[in-house]
């Protein structure tokens, strides 16, 4: 019985070995399996509908989130969200009194240490100061201007100024908040250069280049808008069989918003 037991364990145990050996090999060939079956299912229905239109979103072509570069207090946030700005209008402004104090200090150490350098230089003249003094006062010099370079750069960075015109999408900080570097105090998006971005079959790459002309239908707005294509994708996906389009609407158009979501039909699809 003992012996009969133990030739049943030993058999149980080469199962689950042959079990587990072979078990990845069987999820691979599911796995693979299921992939073929993903595919053929996605190039089946493809991304177009019935009528041959493809859907379509509208997205801003500049979305940009801002951040903090110093360690300070906000002391001016003008603009709440959905709130309209023009270039170069002031976003956010800090309260950055101790990095100009501390900007007088380096420029007048380094004030200091240009008189000495030129003293230096006089003295070298006369046989009064050594080559070794010289180059003291010359590092010193260099010193003092690159501390006064550093504390300007800070002090540039105590207001930001909009890189272009658009609109604020969030605003994450309130004024008066103390922030530090990295901090996300806004995040502001190009309302007037909106990007129409479509998911194609692969095959109208035969015909589908840049400059066609479409007409994007948006469902917010109910409305028929003429579009261009700008740009083909630049890989294609392997399982779908399907390339990403960008394009753009022809002429300014107010009403229309990122995120805003329609159709797209190409008349002169083949």
């Amino acid at each position: 019985m003992r012996a009969c037991s133990r030739a049943t364990l030993q058999g149980g145990q080469q199962q689950r070995s042959i079990v587990r050996r072979h078990a990845p090999a069987a999820a691979v060939t599911l796995l693979f399996a299921l992939s073929g079956l993903s595919a053929a299912r996605a190039q089946d229905a493809g991304p177009a509908d019935a009528a041959g239109r493809i859907r379509a979103q509208l997205v801003a072509q500049h979305d940009v989130e801002i951040s903090s570069e110093v360690a300070a207090k906000i002391a001016r946030l003008p603009l709440k969200e959905g709130d309209a700005f023009a270039r170069g209008d002031l976003l956010v402004a800090f309260d950055c009194g101790l990095y100009q104090a501390q900007l007088a200090k380096a420029e007048a150490t380094a004030d200091a240490a240009r008189r000495e350098q030129e003293i230096t230089g006089k003295l070298a003249a006369l046989h009064s100061a050594g080559a070794l003094d010289v180059a003291q006062a010359q590092a010193r010099a260099k010193e003092a201007a690159a501390d006064a370079s550093y504390m300007r750069t800070m002090v540039g960075k105590c207001a930001i100024h909009a890189p272009f015109a658009g609109r604020v999408a969030k605003r994450d900080v309130a004024p008066f908040e103390y922030v530090t570097p990295g901090k996300p105090l806004l995040e502001i998006l190009d309302a007037d250069a909106l990007e129409v971005k479509l998911i194609v079959p692969s095959k109208w790459l035969a015909w589908l280049k840049p400059g066609v002309k479409f007409t994007v239908h948006v469902d917010d707005l109910g409305t028929d808008y003429p579009a261009q294509v700008t740009r083909l994708g630049a890989s294609i996906d392997p399982v779908s069989q399907t390339v990403g389009v960008s394009g753009r609407i022809l002429d300014a158009h107010t009403e229309l918003l990122p995120g805003m979501s329609g159709w797209a039909s190409f008349p002169g699809r083949k």
